[in-house]
């Protein structure tokens, strides 16, 4: 089926682009449907990638597998990293409840460990109820990624995590990385201890950056930067219940210095000077999105669900999606954008 796909690609010239991968937790598999998708397109070659949160953790995962076995190792890398994922959380109480599972819904509103969760996290912090800081990312990911290959390997990695003290983000590249760095990028200061590195603690990357775009314009050769968006920017109506109203916040916030640093680009693009340096990387930029109605259909809960089904639900949703861009505006990469980030000044 893969190979059909591949075959009926329009023939193009090898194309180098790069990557911005959102945040999301569980909704991270997306992302992997995505990348398992256009890693079959032998013409796209990757450059870059910039990533936060679970975005990083695909990065990174998908860096290290092609360091080891190009395009075949990154998709067979990706595959196991998730597989680990909902190995780990087989067992777990945080699982869908009887209501959920009758009628068919994704999400864990009605779970009974989730809604204890959900109301002592507003009482209580990790330190209180977590006092060791026990998180089970961190054996995942110290056994899925060879942590020295993503050094010496061909893609450029730029993962960002919050500086709790000063607020903004730091971005890591590829030798920092480490398993503390890939949780930092996804801490959650409401679920996980902050992570300590270098002597400052970190939160999720998503409050400074979700993703970075910036290193991708200045440390990489690409023109063309492929965001992959899994965090809904518009949504209609007002939401009401408690637990939408904490979702929208978070989106909003997570979205918020996504779309300002989309909106220099589009500015930069109309005042750089092609002929000048840095201001012709500036004002060559063109951008692409690759995203799914469906993820707005899916709230916060289903974030923290990591039962395989949902998992490969989700990344048969990223391949479909990504199939679609690729069928739509493959043949624009490397000739003109097919986000139109210019209306983003026009709302400014």
């Amino acid at each position: 089926m893969a190979d059909d796909r591949i075959r009926r690609m329009p023939q193009q010239d090898a194309r180098l682009v790069d990557l911005a991968l959102q945040g999301g937790g569980a909704h991270g598999a997306f992302t992997w449907g995505v990348l398992d998708r256009l890693l079959e397109e032998p013409w796209l070659q990757i450059d870059g990638i910039s990533g936060t949160s679970a975005g990083a953790m695909n990065a990174a995962v998908l860096a290290d597998g092609y360091a080891e076995g190009e395009a075949r190792g990154a998709r067979a890398a990706l595959e196991a990293f998730w597989r680990k994922v909902s190995d780990a959380a087989r067992f777990s109480p945080l699982r869908r409840g009887p209501i959920d599972l009758l009628l068919g819904r994704w999400t864990l509103d009605h779970s009974p460990t989730f809604i204890a969760m959900d109301l002592m996290a507003r009482l209580f912090s990790p330190y209180d109820l977590n006092p060791r800081g026990f998180n089970p990312l961190r054996d995942i990911l110290a056994d899925s990624i060879h942590f020295d290959r993503l050094t010496a390997g061909p893609i450029k990695l730029f993962v960002t995590a919050t500086n709790v003290r000063t607020g903004q983000g730091r971005v890591f590249r590829n030798a920092e990385i480490t398993p503390d760095v890939l949780l930092a990028s996804a801490c959650l200061p409401t679920l996980f201890h902050a992570v300590e590195i270098d002597g400052e603690s970190y939160w999720d990357g998503g409050y400074s950056g979700n993703p970075t775009i910036t290193p991708l314009v200045r440390e990489c050769t690409s023109q063309d930067t492929i965001l992959v968006q899994i965090n809904p920017v518009e949504r209609h109506g007002t939401p009401r219940a408690a637990r939408d109203i904490i979702n929208r916040l978070n989106e909003v916030s997570f979205n918020a210095v996504l779309l300002k640093e989309l909106r220099m680009i589009a500015l930069l693009r109309h005042v750089a000077d092609p002929g000048d340096g840095e201001g012709a990387q500036w004002a060559g930029m063109r951008i692409h999105r690759v995203s799914s109605e469906h993820m707005v259909d899916l709230g916060y809960s289903s974030k923290l669900n990591a039962e395989w089904e949902f998992l490969t639900m989700l990344r048969d949703k990223g391949r479909r999606a990504a199939e679609g861009f690729l069928t739509t505006d493959g043949r624009n990469i490397g000739t003109r954008s097919t986000l139109d980030i210019d209306r983003l000044l026009e709302s400014a």
